[in-house]
């Protein structure tokens, strides 16, 4: 039997306001954990769409991306399940806009916090995957690509 290998799409925000990052603290199955703002691809959606209404649901910030970070792929191996996941993440840089004061945030999210490059390092064994830091090091070696890098199709937008 030929199984096909699918890897999860995540998006994730890398917000940085003078000089600390955005990140958010959320529930997990391995206990709370800090991570950028981010989430799976909906159908249906670019990427760029899709990293704006994560940073939203997650942070009540409006974002709009302007540069890709970077494109990773990390693999997760949950020891309590033996769940094994395959995480293609595309992290993005961009504006950050306004707070919406009444938006609940999203199911999990404890609380949004911002925390300087070495609070985020100091915090490693408590983030919810190693892209966490490793994006915030590659936005502050200034890694930055066009949008136009991922070339999203029409046909992700037709109905179903």
């Amino acid at each position: 039997m030929n199984i096909r290998w699918k890897p999860s799409v995540t998006v994730a925000a890398i917000i940085e306001r003078e000089g600390r990052y955005l990140l958010v603290e959320e529930h997990t199955p391995e206990g709370l954990r800090l991570n950028n703002p981010a989430g799976h691809l909906d159908p249906g959606e670019s990427p760029e769409k899709g990293v704006a209404r994560e940073a939203l649901e997650e942070t009540a910030f409006a974002f709009e991306p302007t540069a890709l970070v970077g494109i990773y792929l990390s693999r997760f191996q949950r020891a309590s399940t033996q769940e094994d996941v395959t995480y293609l993440r595309f992290a993005y840089c961009g504006t950050l806009g306004d707070f919406d004061s009444v938006r609940r945030l999203d199911t999990g999210i404890v609380r949004t916090l911002w925390m300087t490059p070495d609070e985020v390092r100091a915090s490693a064994e408590r983030h919810r995957s190693p892209l966490v830091l490793r994006c915030i090091e590659d936005h502050l070696a200034g890694q930055r690509f066009p949008l136009a890098l991922v070339q999203t199709d029409l046909t992700v937008f037709q109905a179903r």
